[in-house]
């Protein structure tokens, strides 16, 4: 069975690495990912999804003015590639185009997959709110991150039917474990000696708050000196962001190492995860700073279901970075190991991937087709 997952591009992002974690797994002689991206440059992952065997097709970007050319592009997929069973989307209320689509040409299984909780107020709004309304019955499963980004895209109706289902944002709990070779590895790249290192990673753009972060740990330098910030990622703000940090002074003191493959070991050189978005859904890289066993200090915009290991703590986002930097240097820095805790509540990706696998064979070969 080739399933077909629908994004925007397969960067580095939290959506983007989970699915990979649940297709490095996956069985690829029983189920194989193809993806429909829509931008026209190279992901960061689409070599190794060809070397896995999957196929990678480019669609129009989703846009008011490309609305006609998408949907007869999206038309003339469905009728050259009968083979898809399963169309599982992840553009959030975008998915709805898809998806109706993918209806008229009789797809059984049509999953719209929520991974955030909100996307703010801008100039695109109300083709966002367009878009939702779409949705209407085109999906026919409902998947979320979590309980309230289900929510947030699906209504609080479906999500008390239990018509949602939670997808854990799974991860591969053995690479993750603490290790203090890689950890000294680590900190002799970054020439962190020993220094408090705080970490972060994730796009430079609003979302991500990387300003306030930025205030945050000026505090903290400001108090501890002996201090660091590792910022992995990159994004449009990033240059702002960077003339920030040098206006402050703290250009020795912040580590800009853009876009990373080894996240896992550069999760052990940490002490301490900061993470102050404006809001998410569930947070992959939360899970994976939990695996590293990392204490994670978090905005309190971000739900509560990311806590699966005790290991995070919630502060609002109007708390001044003082009041942060007294929490962050309160905090322990021991690493400890969650990799069992992880496993018992489904956030391991040998497990959980073995569900998927079920789940698209069940719901792909028997459902009527509509």
């Amino acid at each position: 069975m080739r399933v077909l997952q629908v994004v925007t591009i397969m960067n580095r992002g939290g959506l983007e690495t989970m699915l990979m974690n649940y297709y490095r797994q996956m069985d690829r002689s029983d189920i194989q990912f193809d993806f429909m991206v829509h931008r026209e440059e190279k992901g960061h992952y689409d070599d190794e999804i060809l070397r896995l065997g999957g196929k990678i097709y480019t669609m129009p970007q989703i846009r008011p003015g490309n609305y006609r050319l998408y949907f007869n592009r999206l038309d003339e997929f469905f009728a050259q590639h009968p083979e898809y069973q399963v169309v599982h989307s992840h553009n959030n209320e975008n998915s709805s185009f898809v998806l109706r689509a993918a209806k008229q040409a009789g797809v059984p299984c049509r999953i719209a997959h929520s991974h955030l909780s909100d996307l703010g107020i801008d100039l695109k709004l109300p083709f966002r709110i367009y878009a939702r309304y779409a949705m209407k019955d085109n999906p026919n499963r409902y998947f979320a991150c979590s309980k309230h980004a289900g929510q947030w895209l699906f209504g609080k109706k479906a999500a008390a039917s239990k018509d949602i289902t939670v997808l854990n944002n799974a991860v591969h709990v053995d690479s993750f474990k603490y290790d203090p070779d890689v950890r000294e590895q680590v900190r002799e790249e970054l020439q962190a000696g020993n220094k408090l290192v705080l970490g972060h990673v994730g796009r430079f753009n609003k979302q991500k708050n990387h300003h306030f972060l930025i205030d945050v740990f000026q505090a903290v330098h400001e108090k501890c000196p002996e201090s660091m910030l590792v910022l992995v990622g990159e994004g449009y703000l990033q240059e702002a962001i960077k003339k920030k940090v040098d206006k402050l002074g703290l250009t020795p003191h912040v580590r800009f190492l853009g876009v990373r493959e080894d996240i896992p070991n550069l999760l052990q050189g940490m002490d301490l995860f900061l993470f102050p978005s404006l809001f998410e859904g569930l947070p992959v890289v939360l899970i994976e700073a939990q695996a590293a066993g990392l204490k994670c200090v978090v905005s309190d915009t971000i739900t509560t279901e990311t806590d699966v290991t005790g290991r995070i703590q919630f502060i609002n986002l109007n708390e001044s970075p003082d009041n942060w930097a007294h929490q962050i240097l309160s905090s322990s820095y021991e690493h400890v190991d969650t990799s069992q805790l992880l496993r018992n509540k489904g956030y391991d990706t040998r497990s959980m991937t073995k569900w998927l696998t079920d789940y698209y064979r069940g719901h792909g070969m028997h459902s009527r087709r509509a």
